[in-house]
């Protein structure tokens, strides 16, 4: 806000909203002070409103690691009291990172009242520490492993002799009766139900003394049941269950363990980025070359690397020159030449000579680093898909407890019934001992673990191949909708095309002259030119290893072409209306010839020395052998495509004709680009678009789908929804495909989650479950959604089989 009317214009769009009671902005402390009423309106909406206006609220977004969350139900409790917090914009908790992510407005709230919030609903914070999010991620991951690891070998330990005496007993009637086994039962178990359970019954305490419920309460519910009743047996006389409390403990620690290794695997892909950094850089300072930790490395440092040796960070070569294998960051395996002014990426391997660079990004600023920044934004947002599974999950600890209760009470008065008396008293211990166990089943064999790691590691997993393929998602929800596209709107320039105009054609009018001899005057004439169809030719000579000579007399005339001496010979090079000037008579046949060069999209320049013209030089952006490809299978994919650019009419035909596109938009202004897209929209079309370019940006945010080749522009890239790293347009079919592979898995993951719960808690209701296989089952649960969503890591790309980066 600059002046009053900056804000009134706030404060009017304020008021106008429904559910603010009253707005008063002040221009000179820059607040926006809100009366609202909150069961009509939210701080987002209130945010929403005014940048509707064309202005911002100061937001700041924090990743907080939060210890304790074990299910769907914890990352929901967490979600929930972030949301009520005043100056909370938003909240996201991922089970599967284990991160709660935090947009807040920081005038009104700061991290110690977000720790504190967190804290007080009986979760703990992850105290900050010098390392990267992925070592911390690691280290938790290990934390977490060894505490469940030591568990499962105390509990294999302790339980097997107990199953043991469970087969002996039913061989021999009455062994588990003899007051020795007995007494060792409930020493055994004893040890289990503590030391086993101790983590699931201080995470149940937490949640119930905080009013909200989790599995661990569900968990202890059940094996608590089981051992107290066992206990209670043992001094009135009954069945024992001590071998079912001790096994149910053990078997979700077995379940947990290999959860805990499985998503442990989800992060591979990160650190397999990490990977590629070298861990220090040789630098020039004072005019001493040194190696030093490359989180030393400042921008400006002159850097030297080596044959063999990895580029540390990014910069520009101030000397030398190379060729660099960039594989790892674009998924491109030729070799890339590299010369003075030349950008370098790091990670990437210098391979054949030696160089020297000035150091421009470092530390997070490098490719590299936001590579791995958008593979964890996406990795930690929230897919759409996963709202039905938040909702459950919101309900689903209390429903189970209800289910629970009444599966009891049903049971008991089963007992009462049949044996027709007043039903307390007439219950026998068949029957305390069905509902019991019938009740001990239920809870156990609940299980919001696996509705609550359905979504998130399928996520996980897709964007980070997705990142291993050069492919990067933005967010959850770019991932799950890249599928739903049903038009894809392609730039033309740099994006169909390669962007750099190409000699196509020498086509040589007179008999002494062949195309050698053509293309070494034109190049000649060229030497030192700025123009970028003067550059093509230069470049054309050199990729022929024609040697050139220095042009005398250079004059370049605007709008025509060029005048210069070559070998004391004049060179003239340029359109009809330059040999016009020049009194060269352009032929019927030669207009014929450059007629036919045009309606291909060619630019097509005479060449002629001081007497006759004596041959023509096509150039245009040549079109990318990838595009046609991907035209072609978007196409059977059932995909409409459409080229969309600012180039002439029939260039752009003739373009979209080479590519296998019908339907053209051309002379376009880049703000007409997003108009386009919008059109397009009215027709019920979910529009994919895909530019590099400053120009296509708002037609990039737009779109449902924006794709950003790379090598374009940063403004266009930040308005992408996904980035593609290789300047291949096959890879947008490589992210339909991923997307589509990612939301089948985690719709598999989601149906069994479901359909696990709906089955196995009826089934465990009506007794036809055994707590220990009901227990062995919910293990079993979470497990399987992880190691399915790990299938996803072998997924390969029809077009790009071996494609990696």
């Amino acid at each position: 806000m600059t002046c009053a009317a900056c804000s009134s214009s706030v404060e009017r769009a304020l008021n106008k909203r429904l559910g603010i009671d009253d707005a008063v902005v002040s221009l000179a402390t820059k607040d926006a002070v809100v009366t609202f009423d909150p069961t009509l309106v939210n701080e987002s909406d209130i945010v929403d409103a005014i940048e509707s206006v064309g202005y911002g609220v100061r937001i700041e977004k924090i990743e907080l690691v939060v210890i304790g969350m074990t299910c769907a139900s914890c990352a929901m409790n967490v979600e929930k009291a972030l949301k009520k917090t005043d100056g909370v914009i938003s909240a996201a908790a991922n089970l599967a990172t284990r991160k709660a992510t935090v947009e807040f407005n920081p005038g009104l709230v700061n991290l110690p009242i977000l720790e504190k919030v967190i804290r007080d609903i009986g979760y703990e914070i992850e105290k900050s520490i010098e390392e990267d999010a992925l070592t911390q991620r690691r280290r938790i991951e290990r934390e977490e492993r060894i505490h469940y690891r030591n568990r499962l070998i105390f509990g294999v330990i302790f339980t097997t002799p107990l199953m043991v005496f469970m087969f002996i007993d039913m061989g021999i009637d009455g062994f588990m009766q003899l007051t020795a086994i007995k007494y060792t039962m409930l020493a055994l178990s004893t040890l289990v139900y503590f030391y086993v359970g101790w983590s699931f019954f201080k995470s149940a305490f937490k949640a119930v003394t905080h009013f909200t419920s989790n599995m661990d309460v569900l968990v202890s519910l059940g094996s608590s049941a089981a051992y107290i009743y066992s206990i209670v047996s043992l001094i009135i006389g009954g069945p024992l269950y001590f071998e079912s409390a001790a096994f149910i403990l053990t078997a979700l620690v077995v379940g947990k363990y290999l959860e805990a290794i499985a998503k442990g695997r989800t992060s591979d892909s990160i650190a397999k980025l990490l990977g590629l950094q070298p861990k220090t850089a040789r630098v020039i300072r004072d005019e001493v070359e040194m190696d030093i930790p490359i989180s030393d490395v400042m921008v400006d440092d002159i850097v030297v690397v080596r044959p063999g040796e990895k580029i540390p960070v990014d910069g520009t070569i101030v000397e030398g020159i190379t060729a660099v294998d960039e594989s790892m960051i674009t998924g491109e395996s030729l070799l890339v030449d590299k010369k003075v002014g030349d950008l370098v990426i790091g990670a990437t391997i210098n391979k054949n000579g030696f160089i020297r660079f000035k150091a421009e990004k470092v530390g997070s600023d490098t490719v590299l680093s936001q590579i791995i920044k958008s593979v964890e934004d996406a990795q930690g947002s929230k897919a759409p898909v996963q709202r039905l599974a938040d909702k459950v999950s919101a309900y689903f600890v209390p429903t189970v407890i209800v289910i629970a209760i009444t599966t009891l009470t049903i049971w008991l008065i089963l007992g009462g019934v049949f044996n027709y008396g007043p039903i307390l008293n007439s219950i026998s211990q068949e029957w305390y001992t069905h509902a019991i166990l019938n009740t001990v089943a239920v809870l156990v064999i609940a299980c919001p673990c696996a509705l609550g790691l359905a979504t998130p590691t399928g996520i996980m997993v897709g964007s980070g191949k997705g990142a291993e393929l050069g492919i990067l998602f933005k967010n959850a929800e770019s991932l799950e909708k890249t599928l739903d596209i049903d038009t894809i709107l392609f730039d033309k320039t740099g994006t169909l095309t390669k962007g750099i105009p190409e000699v196509t054609d020498i086509i040589p009018i007179h008999s002494n002259y062949s195309e050698e001899n053509l293309l070494h005057l034109a190049g000649s004439a060229e030497k030192g030119s700025e123009h970028s169809l003067g550059e093509a030719i230069v470049r054309a000579a050199s990729m022929k290893n024609i040697s050139l000579d220095d042009p005398k007399e250079f004059n370049a005339i605007p709008g025509k072409g060029i005048v210069a001496k070559v070998n004391n010979q004049e060179i003239v090079l340029g359109n009809s209306s330059l040999m016009k000037d020049k009194q060269l008579n352009v032929s019927d046949d030669i207009t014929e010839k450059m007629s036919s060069l045009q309606k291909d999209g060619k630019t097509v320049m005479i060449i002629a020395n001081s007497k006759e013209i004596i041959g023509l030089i096509a150039v245009a952006d040549v079109i990318k052998e990838s595009s046609i490809e991907a035209v072609r299978i978007l196409k059977e994919l059932g995909k409409e495509v459409i080229m969309v650019t600012g180039d002439n009419q029939r260039t752009a035909e003739a373009i979209a004709k080479q590519a296998g596109i019908d339907r053209v938009f051309a002379e376009v202004l880049p703000e007409e680009k997003a108009n386009i897209v919008k059109e397009i929209q009215k027709e019920n079309r979910k529009v994919g678009m895909v530019g590099d370019g400053i120009n296509d940006a708002p037609a990039l945010a737009q779109a449902e789908i924006g794709f950003a080749v790379a090598s374009g522009t940063d403004v266009s890239i930040e308005t992408s929804s996904v980035t593609l790293m290789r300047s291949d347009l096959t890879q947008v079919v490589d992210a339909i495909e991923l997307s589509g592979e990612t939301l089948k898995i985690i719709k598999q993951n989601l149906l069994w989650a479901f359909l696990f719960n709906t089955i196995a808690i009826p089934v465990a209701a009506i007794g036809l479950l055994n707590p220990m296989i009901a227990a062995a089952a919910m293990a079993f649960s979470s497990v399987f959604v992880v190691t399915n969503s790990l299938r996803l890591k072998w997924f390969k790309p029809k077009i790009n089989p071996n494609s990696t980066s």
